[in-house]
């Protein structure tokens, strides 16, 4: 899986640029957290390129204010981990712990 780092709030308007061409996904990941370890885990196992989304991995540890940013954006309300897929540049689908998975995400492209 080739994830793009998010640490700017510059690479926010990138985004929502982008998210016009094709969907973008941000991946908001806590390194301390057993379950966001597993969410990430079974994203990248069953990740598809030939879905078409761009992934970005926000470490929140090191970019809380980042995270803070992403939830005024967007308007969706921060959890950890957390994953949001952005289009035409809204947030048009979210999930949060154990509700993460490759599966709804493609559903939700």
């Amino acid at each position: 899986m080739n994830w793009n780092k998010l640490t700017s709030e510059a690479q926010l308007d990138t985004i929502r640029e982008e998210s016009v061409k094709r969907p973008v996904m941000i991946f908001k990941h806590s390194t301390s957290c057993s379950i966001s370890h597993m969410a990430l885990s079974r994203m990248e196992r069953n990740w598809n390129d030939q879905l078409g989304v761009k992934a970005y991995y926000l470490d929140l540890l090191a970019n809380k204010p980042l995270s803070n940013k992403i939830e005024h954006d967007f308007g969706v309300e921060h959890e950890s981990p957390q994953v949001l897929l952005i289009k035409n540049g809204t947030c048009i689908y979210d999930a949060s712990h154990m509700s993460i998975s490759f599966a709804g995400l493609q559903q939700a492209v």
